[in-house]
């Protein structure tokens, strides 16, 4: 059986990257390490601190549909924090920038603290439970 080592990266449609960069340099704290522009592909690429890296993309032409996570494909992305108190952090932090967001929300395995970017993507920080 092949191998591979983790998760590279994934790729997020946008409607609008500028929009979506400001946005997502905003909640991360930290500007796009890189990207690309081609005739109908428009990328920025931020590295998160594990090394997986975010891609947002713009495709021309786009749809203009919004992110359902009710459609098959991506339900939602979720970024993994330390514990509860990072997480409430998290949240204080998106209260700061007037990010509408669900609050701590317990389940047995952790806690999710949700949100959605410009486009509606579901996002999610995470802390595991204990």
């Amino acid at each position: 059986m092949p191998q591979f080592t983790g998760i590279h990266h994934v790729a997020v449609t946008v409607s609008d990257l500028a929009a979506s960069a400001a946005f997502y340099e905003r909640v991360l704290g930290f500007p796009p390490a890189g990207g690309i522009d081609d005739e109908h592909l428009h990328r920025r690429l931020f590295t998160l601190p594990d090394g997986v890296n975010l891609g947002l993309t713009e495709h021309d032409p786009t749809t203009g549909e919004r992110f359902s996570p009710f459609r098959p494909g991506l339900d939602h992305l979720g970024l993994a924090v330390a514990d509860r108190a990072e997480l409430e952090a998290w949240a204080a932090h998106l209260d700061t920038l007037g990010v509408p967001h669900s609050g701590p929300v317990d389940a047995d395995y952790g806690t999710a603290l949700s949100f959605t970017d410009p486009d509606g993507t579901a996002l999610e920080f995470f802390a595991p439970a204990g």
